[in-house]
């Protein structure tokens, strides 16, 4: 029998670790339910906010664009801190500042007022409780080998969200109206709140188990940004930000310039949900037999392909949804081995800020998306030359991707240098 120390991964054997650790997974994919939901609903009232406000596609199209950039810009910061003082104050803070933005916005009358409502306080929050800090916390408590079901699982819990709020928020709209169906969407929210008492702990145990010396959040960022292969995922992951904010903020006014009846939008966001669930636990699952890098490959390519078949044929509601359940496979199935890739370069032990700078670059991306989408529309009449960038970008990423390198990056740097 070995006298050796047990590792954190043979530890979470234990069946009272492997409870706690099933346990996370619920907080984590619950938490990112509620949050994506609401969020990825939010397209679905930008034709009632301009028709209330007046104040114009591209202008309303700006603050959702603004939220897609600030809730990228917000997850780098808060994963940071949440490695260092703990996921659940993080994610405490994230779901009042999701709920509060989302109860005030029907109250905006202005391109500012929404920029703040939408693109400050629910974005930033929805950061705050988003990707980067949840799967940091997962990726602390599962060993390497599970890590990619792990992670698939969370994402699939953000998925089953807009899956479920889209057809939840289109009955509230017809009961209530636009503006109680969004604040009520706003108190639901606040069902994340005890997620917060599971979600506890920070990665210093982590340096206290392995010995080694805990980097700095500094020296973390610039290791990372040093290697070509960390800066090429996030090239990719920006042009997936770029297609998923386009697709979430307007679909439902793709839909209506096709001449097809509202709720086939709101259906087709949650069909776009339900098969993303399919396409996350299948990528979670294929993340641990298959090359991350080839596995985004075939995702950005599939996208592509699909948006090229979908110019072609008839807009039709059976073409549509159809459409919607292809995006849907592919919509967030990039998140786990994106995320496994940064935890296998670095590390778990600044997983959230490193993976939060990669969805910086994704949500970048989507502002692009987001606000391109209005600005184009506006200018042409048609949401065309919009697809035609997403299937150049598309192309792009499935290229850019296949250079990257999967090892340890800073055990192989440290190797060269000596």
């Amino acid at each position: 029998m070995s006298d050796s120390k047990p590792t954190p991964a043979a530890s979470a054997a234990h069946p009272a670790l492997r409870h706690a650790l099933w346990l996370v997974l619920l907080a984590t994919a619950g938490t990112f339910a509620l949050t994506m939901g609401v969020r990825q609903t939010m397209g679905l009232f930008l034709s009632a906010v301009n028709t209330s406000t007046g104040l114009g596609v591209a202008s309303i199209s700006l603050a959702f664009a603004f939220g897609q950039l600030w809730w990228g810009l917000t997850q780098p910061f808060a994963g940071a801190v949440a490695d260092r003082i703990g996921t659940g104050r993080v994610v405490f803070i994230g779901v009042l500042l999701v709920a509060l933005g989302t109860i005030i916005t029907p109250y905006m009358t202005s391109t500012a007022g929404l920029i703040f409502a939408i693109g400050v306080l629910a974005a930033g929050g929805a950061g705050m409780a988003g990707p980067s800090v949840l799967m940091g916390a997962v990726a602390r408590l599962v060993s390497p080998a599970q890590r990619g079901l792990a992670t698939g699982i969370v994402n699939a819990g953000g998925s089953f969200g807009q899956f479920a709020m889209a057809p939840i928020a289109i009955g509230l709209t017809a009961a209530y109206g636009w503006a109680n169906s969004m604040q009520i969407l706003g108190f639901l929210i606040l069902l994340a709140l005890p997620a917060v008492f599971v979600l506890k702990g920070n990665s210093n145990a982590l340096a206290a188990a392995s010995g080694a010396k805990r980097l700095s959040a500094r020296e973390a960022v610039g290791q990372a940004l040093a290697q070509p292969s960390y800066r090429l995922l996030s090239v990719g992951f920006f042009v997936c930000g770029f297609h998923v904010a386009f697709l979430a903020t307007h679909l439902p006014g793709v839909i209506a310039a096709c001449g097809l009846p509202p709720e086939v939008g709101g259906w087709s966001l949650a069909i776009i949900g339900l098969f993303n669930i399919v396409g996350s636990l299948a990528m979670g699952w294929a993340v641990g037999r298959w090359r991350m890098k080839s596995l985004l490959a075939l995702l950005y390519a599939t996208r592509g392909l699909a948006v090229l078949i979908f110019l072609f044929a008839p807009k039709t509601t059976a073409v549509m949804l159809i459409f919607a359940a292809v995006m849907g496979v592919t919509f967030l199935s990039t998140v786990p081995p994106t995320a496994g890739l940064v935890a296998k370069m670095f590390g778990p032990a600044n997983m959230a800020m490193l993976f939060g700078i990669v969805m910086l670059a994704h949500q970048v991306g989507g502002f692009l998306g987001a606000y391109l989408g209005g600005t184009i529309f506006e200018a042409t009449g048609s949401y065309d030359w919009v697809w035609y960038i997403d299937i150049v970008l598309a192309a792009g990423a499935a290229l850019i991707n296949l250079p990257i390198r999967e090892a340890h990056l800073p055990a192989r740097a440290a190797k060269a240098a000596a």
